[in-house]
């Protein structure tokens, strides 16, 4: 489509989204409504489900990947898709070089050996012991989200965890299920803050208010921000309060975070909204 003012051909982006998904505490569909009526301000604008990403992004000049569901259940169309955008040269939103959530939760074990701060996570039965001592602690796949396969174990059943779950050492991970104040989340566009949520209480993960992060807070999201190797892309890092103060990293998503847009104050969703604009335009340009 072209422009009517200026008469530039408009870009065309495919905006990739389960529209249909069922996710405890989220209206994946109504944030992608309101998301896409804003985008088409800025581009033309198609939507489709993952399932058909992979046959469809030829014909558009940029792919966004939004609120399309947990891929553990669509993983063969998940890897059609990241084949067929690389073997054309797609310009993908985010990108497909993500270390966090996109690539697995391996980074939880690989942070937790590299000594930072996060919930200490372990894949191994004979580092088992690299834990600290719980009540109870958390056994979940590798490859899971959204609470997929994750259970609560005693001490004296965790090496039986792993046989117990099927796919053995390296596919699972354990943690201490530890007592926290509540949880935060940092929003970040292409390495930028946004803004930041909490949940109060820690019983309701997806009852959300907004955050006045401190120095001290933005400087723990963005070290982990910098860490991952993602190009471009929003991300969401989500963290824990302990009883302490600290905070301790739960989840580095970088695939398609959801982004409570209907809990912010106006002026902070249309700051985000421009910059999300800007950063399509820079990935097209």
């Amino acid at each position: 489509m072209v422009n009517a003012l200026s008469g530039a051909p408009r870009t065309s982006v495919l905006f990739v989204t389960d529209l249909a998904y069922q996710a405890r505490g989220r209206r994946y569909c109504d944030e992608d409504v309101f998301l896409t009526s804003r985008l088409r301000e800025a581009f033309d604008v198609a939507l489709c489900h993952p399932k058909d990403a992979a046959a469809l992004l030829d014909g558009f000049d940029a792919v966004v990947v939004r609120n399309s569901g947990p891929v553990l259940y669509y993983p063969e169309a998940y890897a059609a898709f990241r084949n067929r955008a690389r073997e054309v040269g797609a310009r993908v939103y985010n990108s497909l070089d993500g270390g966090g959530d996109m690539a697995g939760k391996q980074y939880l074990v690989d942070l937790t050996r590299a000594g930072c701060p996060v919930i200490p996570t372990v894949d191994r039965v004979a580092d088992l012991g690299l834990l600290p001592g719980a009540a109870e602690y958390v056994v979940k796949p590798k490859l899971g989200a959204d609470s997929a396969g994750l259970r609560f174990v005693r001490e004296a059943e965790l090496a039986g965890a792993f046989a117990d779950g099927g796919d053995g050492e390296g596919a699972l991970l354990v943690q201490p299920r530890i007592g926290f104040r509540y949880e935060v989340s940092f929003y970040f566009v292409d390495q930028d803050f946004q803004y930041a949520l909490y949940a109060p209480d820690p019983e309701r993960r997806w009852v959300l208010e907004p955050y006045t992060a401190s120095g001290a807070d933005l400087d723990f999201a963005r070290r982990f921000v910098a860490w991952n190797s993602l190009s471009r892309g929003i991300q969401r890092v989500d963290a824990c309060r302990t009883a302490g103060g600290g905070l301790l990293l739960v989840e580095l998503e970088d695939l398609n975070p959801y982004l409570s847009l209907d809990l912010l104050p106006t002026g902070v969703r249309d700051a985000f909204v421009a910059r999300m604009i800007t950063a399509v335009r820079e990935l097209t340009a």
